[in-house]
């Protein structure tokens, strides 16, 4: 894949063995890091911040604001700013405003024509131009609400930390994920499938090397896994079906944090000549949110596999990122598929399950 930003300010800017463990690590986009704990000291920066900005002085001027603080490597960071709320939660697409900063003692100042914005750890304010003080946010740490979902009667459970027996020449980590660099042992037509994925922080990275992945569906269909968080979302980014359709908008959660995929395939149909008369179409769910309704696609994406009649594995993708997968779960689809309920509202309503020292904030399921 080819190294596209997508991002205007950045511009500125063989295991031996069937086990392994994933640390941090210096590779060619600087250090890699796997582990929350590891982190270097610019991570507990970057995250999510929701709250209040008044545009004028007057309290009925007051708008729900929220940030995506994105660290960049040696104290740089950028943000997207949204009107509205967060992605999936009060913004569902429409303008985003970038903001640049930098580190200085204990908060990071990030600025534009308009606000200057310092965020220290766990918080936000948003000041204007000539001092006043115009908003403040608090940082959230939202939790997909499929997080953990069970399969239901039919599924096949491809991955559940267990073993590797549905997958080929698959690698674990120590503490029982999936590495990517695997495929199905079993080709699939139409199936809904559950996967949760987490990528690596890797802050001096940019663009395709940031963390990825993907879920190659068929062989032929891939779902994008990339550290895309604060970003535009355009069609090499998470979520998009790779160089073919962007998501509607971008949900991508910080890297280091567990995100769900839940994907509802229906395979083209082919006469009895080999004639493909209906397309693929797909619908993706990104940490609960719908970002492709029904989206018809009219051939493979990228460098997949040749569209045919013939069920084909589905791969998790190696770009020779530690990017890992848990809790993978496939439903294959007969004859009535796309009957009853839409995919994700069909799932048993769950808790969201923590994934980190932090609470969990659920957001609402479909859109």
């Amino acid at each position: 894949m080819k190294n596209y930003s997508g991002f205007a300010i950045a511009a500125v800017l063989s295991s031996l063995g069937t086990s392994t463990s994933l640390i941090a690590a210096d590779g060619k986009d600087g250090p890699v890091y796997t582990d929350v704990a590891q982190a270097d000291s610019d991570y507990a920066y970057q995250g999510e911040y929701r709250g209040w900005q008044r545009s004028r002085p007057s309290a009925r001027s007051s708008e729900s604001v929220a940030l995506q603080v994105i660290a960049l490597g040696n104290g740089k960071f950028a943000a997207s700013k949204y009107y509205g709320g967060l992605p999936g939660e009060g913004w569902f697409g429409g303008t985003r405003y970038e903001l640049t900063g930098e580190m200085t003692g204990d908060v990071v100042t990030l600025r534009n024509d308009d606000y200057e914005v310092v965020v220290d750890k766990e918080s936000a304010m948003i000041m204007t131009k000539d001092g006043r003080r115009a908003g403040e946010l608090t940082k959230v740490h939202r939790i997909s609400p499929t997080m953990g979902a069970a399969p239901p009667a039919g599924a096949i459970v491809l991955f559940d930390g267990t073993g590797t027996d549905h997958f080929k020449n698959a690698k674990m980590t120590d503490d029982g994920l999936l590495m990517a660099g695997t495929e199905t042992k079993a080709g699939f037509n139409s199936f809904r499938l559950h996967g949760e994925f987490k990528l690596p922080y890797k802050p001096m990275a940019r663009g395709q090397g940031r963390g990825n992945s993907g879920f190659y569906l068929q062989s032929r269909y891939e779902v994008q896994v990339l550290d895309s968080f604060g970003l535009e979302g355009i069609e090499n980014e998470c979520g998009a079906l790779y160089r073919t359709k962007r998501p509607d908008f971008n949900m991508c959660l910080p890297p280091l944090q567990w995100q769900t995929y839940d994907i509802d395939l229906t395979a083209p149909k082919f006469d009895e000549a080999g004639k493909k008369i209906s397309n693929m179409k797909i619908s993706v769910w990104h940490n609960g949110v719908l970002i492709h309704n029904n989206a018809e696609i009219p051939n493979k994406t990228g460098a997949g596999k040749k569209e045919a009649p013939t069920a084909l594995p589905t791969k998790l993708q190696d770009h020779g990122n530690p990017v890992v997968y848990r809790n993978l779960w496939l439903v294959p689809k007969g004859n009535s598929a796309g009957s009853g309920k839409p995919w994700v509202e069909a799932l048993p309503r769950i808790e969201p399950i923590p994934t980190s020292q932090y609470e969990p904030v659920s957001f609402g399921i479909g859109q």
